[in-house]
C-alpha cells in the first residue's frame, strides 16, 4: 500500500483539480497529436513518390513540425505556470502535515507521469488515426493523385514520443526547483498575496507604445518588398515587446482611470471587478498580451496562406502568361543582338511546334542592367552598389529593361512613335517621375510618356525584388551597343535576352513531349551555332502546365501548415483565456462572497463579473485587430514576392478572417464567463 501511496495521492489531487487538468491535458493530446501529424507528413512516402517530385511539401512540412515544437516547449511551461500555482496551497499544507519536499516531489513525478502517459498515448493514437486524413487533404491541397494505402511511421512516433518526453521532465525539473525555493508559509497564503501594480509603469507604457510606433511606421513607410522581407521579424519583436509593455503598464493605468472616476467606480456592478483587477494586473496583463500575440499570428498566417493559395492561378499567370515561354540569354560582351540570329532560332523552335497549334505568340528582345537611380541616372557602377547603406539608399535599387519599340507595338497592337533619345516608361513597383533617363550618364533619354500597363511576356521577370523600370525606345540595337561599351568600361553588365512565349492545342501530357523536343532541339541548334558576333550562352524554357503543380505544392502545403497551426495557436488562446478565467475566478470568489454577506445578489454578481470581462476581455481582440491592420502592408509587399498581386482578395480574405475569428471569440467569451460564474458562486470550503 506504501508503494501506491504517491500515486494514488498524484490521481486524487488530479481529480480533485480537474477543471485545471481536464483542459491542459487535452492540450496536451492536441499539440502531441498535430505534431506527430506534421512530422510524418513530412516523411511520408507518398509524398515523396509523387512523380514531379515533393521537396517543398516535405519541407514546409519538417519546419512547421519543429515550429510546433518549440512552441510546445514555450507554451506548456507557461501553462503548467498556472497549475503549480493554483497547488502552491495545496503542497503547503502537504509540508505543514509532516511531508518532506521530496515527498511532494514523489507526487510531482507521479502527476507528471501520469500526464505524459496520457497525452503520449492518446496524442499518438489520434494523430495516426488522423494521419491518413491529413495526408489525403494535403494532396487534396496540392493537387496530386491520393493513395489508399495507410503505414504508421515508427521513427515519426518515437521522435514524438522523445520530444514531449523532454518536455514534460523539464517542466518537472522546473517544478521542483519553484517547490525547493518556496517555504511552507508562503505556499499556504500565495494564494491570498495580492500582486502589487509593477513600478515606473508610466515608462513602461510610453516604451511600448514607442515600440508599437516604430513597428507600424516601418510597415507603412517601407515600399520595397526585400526591405518588406528583412525588416518584418524585427518589426515582429517589436510588436511583441511593446504588446506586452503595453498591457502590463496601460491595464494597471486603466485600473487607475477607473479607480479615480468615483461614479465609476463606486457602483456595485464595478467596485469588486476593478478593485480585483487593480492588485493582479501584471499577470493578467502578460496574460491578455499573449492571447494578443496568438490571435495575431492565426490571422496573419490564415490571410497569407489563403491568399497564396486561392491566387495561386493569378500568380501562375503573372509568371507564365502564355502556354510555352522561352528565354534566351546572350554573351553580355556582345555588342549587339543580331535580328537573323534570333530569326533563326525561332524559325527552329517554328518547326519543332509546327504540329502543336501555337497561336498568340509574343516576342521580346530586351537589354537589362541594375544599379542606382539617382535624379534619372542609373548608376550601375559595382563599387557604388556594394558600399550603399542600406538603410538610406536601398530603396533607389532598381532594375532596367529596354526593350525595342517595334516589339512593344507588336505585343500590345499600337502604334506608337518616337524619335531617337525619346522613351516611353513603366515602372513597376516604383512611380518614375523624372523627365529624363540615362546610364552611367551616357546619351539621356527623354521621357515623352508614362505607361499605366506593360504587356506581360514572361520574361520582365516580375519575381524582381527590387523595382523594375521598362524603358521602350526606337533604337534598341544602336543604343544597347553605345550603352553596352559605357557599362563595360564601368565593369558593370549589360544582360541582353530574348523571350518568346506562345500558346496551343496541347494536352498536359502532349505539352510535356513538346517540352522535351524543344529541349533536345535548341540544345543541338545552339551547339553547332558558331558565330563571332551572336552568343548564346544560355536558354530556358518553362511551361505554365508543367509548373502549375510546383505553384499548388507549394501554396497549398503552406496553407495546410497555416490552417495546422493556427488551430493549435487558436487551442493556445483558448486555453489562456480559460485558465486566467479560472485562476482569477478562484482568487475572486472570496471576495464575492463577501460581497454576499453584505447584501449582495446574484444577478448583481452576474452583472459585475460581465463589467470586469468586457472591461478587459476584449482588448487582446481589439489589439490584434489594430496589429492586423498596421501588418497589412508588410503582408501585401512580401506576397508580392510570390507574385501575388491581388489586393481585393487580400482584403477581402483578411477582413473575413477577423470577422470569423471575432466570433470564435465572442463564444469563448461566454464559455468561460459562465466557468468564472460558477467558481465565484461556489462557497470556499477551505476557508
Amino acid at each position: 500500500m506504501k508503494k501506491l501511496l504517491y500515486p494514488r495521492l498524484a490521481w486524487q489531487s488530479m481529480r480533485k483539480n480537474g477543471r485545471l487538468y481536464k483542459p491542459y491535458i487535452l492540450t496536451c493530446i492536441g499539440m502531441v497529436a498535430v505534431f506527430f501529424i506534421l512530422f510524418s507528413l513530412s516523411e511520408s512516402e507518398v509524398i515523396a513518390s509523387m512523380p514531379r517530385g515533393s521537396g517543398a511539401a516535405m519541407a514546409v512540412m519538417a519546419l512547421g513540425s519543429w515550429v510546433l515544437g518549440i512552441f510546445s516547449l514555450i507554451f506548456l511551461f507557461y501553462t503548467n505556470s498556472f497549475l503549480i500555482r493554483r497547488r502552491n496551497r495545496e503542497f503547503g499544507l502537504y509540508n505543514v502535515l509532516g511531508m518532506g519536499k521530496r515527498n511532494i516531489a514523489r507526487i510531482l513525478l507521479w502527476e507528471n507521469l501520469i500526464i505524459a502517459a496520457l497525452s503520449l498515448a492518446a496524442g499518438l493514437f489520434l494523430g495516426i488515426a488522423l494521419s491518413k486524413l491529413s495526408e489525403l487533404g494535403l494532396l487534396k491541397l496540392i493537387n496530386a493523385d491520393a493513395t489508399l494505402g495507410f503505414s504508421v511511421s515508427l521513427h515519426s512516433v518515437a521522435v514524438t514520443a522523445a520530444l514531449f518526453a523532454v518536455i514534460f521532465a523539464l517542466q518537472y525539473i522546473s517544478s521542483l526547483f519553484k517547490i525547493s525555493i518556496s517555504k511552507p508559509v508562503e505556499l499556504l497564503r500565495s494564494e491570498n498575496a495580492g500582486e502589487k501594480p509593477p513600478k515606473g509603469n508610466v515608462l513602461l507604457g510610453v516604451l511600448g507604445i514607442a515600440l508599437l510606433g516604430g513597428a507600424y511606421y516601418l510597415s507603412v513607410s517601407i515600399e520595397q518588398p526585400l526591405t518588406a522581407l528583412s525588416l518584418f521579424f524585427v518589426a515582429v519583436i517589436m510588436v511583441i515587446v511593446g504588446s506586452y509593455l503595453v498591457f502590463i503598464s496601460g491595464s494597471v493605468l486603466l485600473c487607475r482611470l477607473l479607480q479615480k472616476n468615483k461614479r465609476y467606480y463606486y457602483n456595485k456592478r464595478h467596485f469588486v471587478s476593478v478593485s480585483g483587477m487593480a492588485y493582479r494586473m501584471k499577470r493578467n496583463g502578460a496574460g491578455l498580451a499573449s492571447i494578443c500575440i496568438l490571435v495575431t499570428m492565426v490571422l496573419v498566417m490564415i490571410s497569407s496562406t489563403s491568399c497564396l493559395y486561392f491566387g495561386a492561378d493569378d500568380s501562375l499567370n503573372t509568371l507564365y502568361p502564355r502556354d510555352v515561354n522561352l528565354s534566351f540569354l546572350f554573351d553580355e560582351k556582345t555588342s549587339s543582338v543580331v535580328d537573323e540570329e534570333i530569326a533563326n532560332i525561332r524559325r527552329s523552335i517554328d518547326e519543332i511546334c509546327a504540329d502543336a497549334g501555337m497561336s498568340n505568340p509574343i516576342s521580346i528582345r530586351t537589354a537589362s542592367a541594375s544599379g542606382l537611380l539617382r535624379d534619372g541616372n542609373i548608376t550601375t557602377d559595382p563599387t557604388n552598389v556594394d558600399n550603399l547603406d542600406l538603410t538610406v539608399d536601398y530603396d533607389d535599387v532598381v532594375n532596367v529593361e529596354f526593350i525595342p519599340l517595334s516589339d512593344y507595338n507588336e505585343a500590345t497592337g499600337e502604334n506608337r512613335k518616337l524619335s531617337s533619345g525619346e522613351a516611353l516608361v513603366y515602372g513597376m513597383r516604383i512611380d518614375y517621375d523624372f523627365d529624363t533617363l540615362s546610364i552611367d550618364g551616357s546619351r539621356p533619354l527623354r521621357v515623352v510618356d508614362t505607361l499605366d500597363d506593360f504587356p506581360q511576356y514572361g520574361g520582365q521577370n516580375v519575381t524582381y525584388v527590387v523595382p523594375t523600370v521598362f524603358v521602350v525606345i526606337p533604337d534598341f540595337l544602336d543604343y544597347c551597343t553605345e550603352v553596352l561599351t559605357d557599362i563595360n568600361d564601368a565593369d558593370g553588365k549589360l544582360y541582353v535576352r530574348w523571350y518568346y512565349s506562345f500558346d496551343t492545342e496541347l494536352s498536359g501530357d502532349e505539352e510535356d513531349v513538346l517540352f522535351e523536343k524543344l529541349l533536345d532541339g535548341l540544345s543541338l541548334d545552339l551547339s553547332s551555332a558558331v558565330n563571332i558576333d551572336y552568343d548564346c550562352i544560355s536558354f530556358n524554357i518553362a511551361s505554365r502546365d508543367s509548373n502549375r503543380q510546383d505553384f499548388f505544392e507549394a501554396f497549398g502545403s503552406l496553407l495546410f501548415l497555416g490552417i495546422m497551426l493556427s488551430l493549435v495557436f487558436t487551442l493556445a488562446a483558448v486555453l489562456i483565456i480559460y485558465y486566467k478565467q479560472i485562476c482569477e475566478g478562484y482568487e475572486d470568489r472570496r471576495r464575492y462572497e463577501i460581497m454576499q454577506s453584505v447584501g449582495m445578489t446574484k444577478q448583481e454578481i452576474r452583472k459585475s463579473i460581465n463589467s470586469q470581462l468586457l472591461t478587459v476581455f476584449f482588448l487582446p481582440l481589439l489589439f490584434a485587430g489594430l496589429h492586423l491592420s498596421f501588418a497589412f502592408p508588410f503582408i501585401n509587399k512580401i506576397l508580392l514576392m510570390f507574385n501575388f498581386n491581388n489586393l481585393g482578395l487580400l482584403i477581402g480574405v483578411t477582413a473575413l478572417s477577423f470577422v470569423l475569428f471575432a466570433l470564435l471569440y465572442t463564444v469563448v467569451y461566454r464559455m468561460t464567463g459562465n466557468a468564472y460564474y460558477k467558481i465565484v458562486s461556489e462557497k470556499d470550503d477551505r476557508n
